[in-house]
C-alpha cells in the first residue's frame, strides 16, 4: 500500500485538481524515490486510462495485444503516464491510480495545461534518469498533451525513447476540422508504427500485417481515456 486509508487526504480526487492532488504527488514521488523498477529489454510508455484499472481497460487491452504479439512479460516493462504522473502498470490497482476521475483531453484550460506540460515532462524526465540501466530501448505511444511531455523530458533527460506514432504518420492523417485533430491511438496506420517500433526494439523482421484492427478484436471502442475515440 503506498499510502495508507488512515494518512489519505480528505481532498476529492475529481477534476483538474487531480494533477497536483497532494496524494497523487505523493504516490508518484514514492515511484520516484522508492520503487525499484524492473530490469527489462524494453519499456513501453502507454497514455493512462479513463477505465480503471488500467490494464483492464479497452485502450489498455488494444495496447497489449499488440506488445504480447511479439514480447513476454519478462521482456518488456509497461509504465503508465499522463494525468496519473508516471505509474508502473504493475501498481494500477494502487489507490489513488484507482481513484482519480479527470480527462485531460477534455480539458480547454491553458493555464491547467501550462502546468501539466511542466509537472509531467519533469517527472517523465527523472524516472528516465532514475531507469537508464534498468532498459535498453524505450518507446512511447502517445499523442497530444501527453506526446508534448514526453518529448520534453527527452531534451531534459538526454535518454532516447522511441516516440510513436511517426510524425510522418500524423501529418497524415491530420484533419484540422476534428476537435482533436490528429484522430485516435486506435488507427490502424498508428498501431502499425507501434508495431514496427516494439519490432525493432526487440530485433524481430518488422510485421507488414498488424493484427489489431479493431473490427477484427473484441475490444469495445468506448470514450475510455485521455485521447479521443474518432
Amino acid at each position: 500500500m503506498i499510502i495508507p486509508e488512515h494518512e489519505r487526504s480528505a481532498e476529492p480526487l475529481i477534476g483538474e485538481s487531480v494533477i497536483k492532488h497532494p496524494d497523487m504527488v505523493r504516490a508518484v514521488e514514492w515511484v520516484l524515490t522508492e520503487y525499484e523498477p524492473p530490469k527489462r529489454e524494453i519499456c513501453i510508455f502507454v497514455p493512462c486510462s479513463k477505465a480503471k484499472p488500467y490494464h483492464e481497460s479497452p485502450s489498455h487491452k488494444m495496447f497489449d495485444s499488440i506488445i504480447f504479439r511479439h514480447l513476454t512479460h519478462d521482456q518488456v516493462h509497461v509504465v503508465v503516464f499522463g494525468t496519473c504522473g508516471v505509474t508502473p502498470r504493475e501498481l494500477d490497482t494502487e489507490y489513488p491510480f484507482m481513484d482519480y476521475q479527470f480527462m485531460l483531453g477534455r480539458c480547454d484550460i491553458p493555464k491547467v495545461k501550462r502546468e501539466f506540460h511542466k509537472l509531467e515532462s519533469q517527472r517523465l524526465a527523472r524516472y528516465l534518469e532514475l531507469t537508464k540501466q534498468h532498459y535498453r530501448h524505450r518507446i512511447a505511444y502517445c499523442l497530444g498533451d501527453f506526446r508534448l511531455a514526453m518529448e520534453k523530458a527527452v531534451e531534459l533527460s538526454q535518454v532516447k525513447v522511441d516516440i510513436v506514432p511517426k510524425s510522418g504518420t500524423m501529418e497524415k492523417l491530420h484533419n484540422p476540422d476534428l476537435k482533436f485533430s490528429f484522430g485516435s491511438l486506435y488507427h490502424q496506420e498508428y498501431q502499425r508504427d507501434f508495431d514496427e517500433a516494439i519490432c525493432r526494439a526487440a530485433g524481430l523482421d518488422t510485421s507488414n500485417n498488424v493484427e489489431t484492427d479493431i473490427r477484427r478484436t473484441n475490444v469495445q471502442v468506448t470514450d475510455d481515456c485521455d485521447w479521443y475515440i474518432i
